[in-house]
């Protein structure tokens, strides 16, 4: 969007074009958008323009307007083109987003949808179909451009002006030999300052890195950001070259990745947003909750264990929920880190003591500063050294233990390839529960005589 326009303003300029049939205009209009500006005028159209809307887009822009639609709004308007046209938009889209977009559909829904389509194109999304989910050649793209290791820079160059429309990213193009087997990579700026006589092997990159088909893309997009690639080589058996993996799936990629570990540090599980069934989003949750009530009344038997100790000192009720409270809250933010890291790293035996040993060391650092402020606030309410020590050393116990918890258990579940994620906040929390109130009735009872 220009930045003399707001989006209300262009809204009623596509309006006035479409009422008064200005197709030039509209199109000027059109070259000034992104495509994702062009997504959000369509939805934000009266419903009576948004026929014309799609009517007036060339076939190119019509593309890339409707790769901006949530997969609903997509089918919706594939409708409303008919075969004819829709055919021409989906052999234009790229072949990711494509298959993405037939992924949840029936088997009889995705021949309709593909039944007029260009054979060749037709193939390749049914290829990349049949890869399992969330890897890397279900979010790969296969227009590319490779070329032969005997061909010249000048055949390469013109090779690359051909497909220049057709290939996503023009950054580099991959060489490969008679078998389709991937042996080298030139970039662009290589290729510029080549003689136009010189054969592409010469001058290409003979050390590629490159991702198998079914390598996790969580791993993919640790690779590229390690090496900051706007796109990766995806092989098959052999080294054979069948497609690439583009930074702009990489980002959905990172998103659809945190969105997933923030459900599962939650215990929501699945998916759950704003259009979500009441009953759908109650089902999701109550399977973790149901669990993390049954632990949590290991803390009620706990405290009714205690009972004795509580009524001869009524005032050690009014901190236990502080004492709780404070070391699954510890406990959460150490598991919040650990998380965080495991996904951009791969730990080390000594890069995890490393990490231990600090947490411990955090856990210390923040359980004297809070457990000595708390025992001056108990002394002075009830005038009790023994009342302050108690719960302050309570305190200081509790908040290393929540520390530590919450950097071991997700370290213990992915050392046995299980996703620290599911180590959720809530797990965490309910366990240094149960600990916290041990420690401190435990500290209590023992001083009961002096309290």
């Amino acid at each position: 969007m220009t930045a003399t326009w707001t989006e209300n303003e262009v809204t009623l300029l596509f309006i006035q074009c479409l009422k008064e049939r200005d197709k030039t205009t509209f199109l000027s209009i059109v070259d000034e958008l992104q495509p994702y500006d062009l997504a959000k005028q369509y939805q934000f159209l009266p419903k009576k323009y948004q026929n014309k809307f799609l009517l007036f887009l060339p076939i190119k822009d019509l593309t890339r307007v409707i790769q901006e639609l949530e997969q609903e709004n997509q089918l919706e308007v594939l409708k409303k083109l008919g075969i004819e046209k829709s055919s021409k938009v989906l052999d234009l889209m790229e072949n990711d987003e494509l298959a993405s977009l037939l992924t949840d559909l029936e088997p009889g829904q995705v021949e309709e949808l593909i039944s007029e389509m260009n054979m060749e194109e037709a193939d390749m999304v049914k290829n990349i179909i049949h890869y399992p989910s969330e890897t890397a050649g279900r979010i790969m793209n296969n227009r590319f451009v490779w070329v032969p290791r005997q061909c010249t820079v000048r055949e390469a160059v013109d090779k690359l002006k051909k497909f220049a429309e057709l290939a996503e990213y023009l950054n580099y193009f991959y060489v490969i030999d008679e078998g389709k087997k991937l042996i080298g990579v030139v970039s662009y700026k290589d290729l510029i300052l080549a003689d136009m006589h010189d054969k592409v092997e010469d001058i290409m990159y003979k050390r590629v890195i490159k991702v198998d088909a079914l390598t996790d893309q969580e791993e993919v997009a640790n690779i590229m950001s390690r090496y900051d690639f706007v796109t990766i080589p995806v092989v098959e058996d052999d080294d054979r070259l069948v497609g690439i993996v583009t930074v702009d799936d990489i980002i959905d990629v990172v998103i659809q990745e945190a969105n997933e570990d923030i459900e599962k540090l939650s215990a929501s599980g699945k998916a759950i947003d704003f259009e979500t069934k009441p009953l759908v989003a109650a089902h999701r949750r109550l399977p973790w909750l149901i669990i993390l009530l049954g632990i949590g009344l290991v803390s009620g038997s706990i405290i009714d264990g205690f009972s004795a100790t509580l009524e001869q000192v009524v005032a050690l009720a009014f901190f236990m929920p502080m004492i709780a409270g404070m070391t699954g809250n510890t406990g959460t933010q150490s598991l919040a880190v650990v998380v965080r890291g495991l996904v951009s790293n791969d730990l080390t035996l000594k890069q995890v003591l490393r990490l231990v040993l600090r947490e411990l060391w955090v856990g210390i650092i923040i359980g004297v500063t809070c457990g000595l402020f708390i025992s001056v606030i108990a002394f002075i309410w009830q005038g009790s050294m023994t009342l302050g020590i108690v719960v302050g050393t309570s305190l200081f116990i509790t908040l290393i233990i929540g520390t530590l918890a919450g950097t071991i258990i997700p370290l213990i579940l992915y050392k046995f390839d299980v996703d620290p994620a599911v180590a959720s906040g809530p797990l965490i929390t309910t366990i240094n529960d149960i600990f916290s109130l041990l420690i401190y009735f435990g500290i209590a009872t023992a001083f009961i005589s002096r309290l």
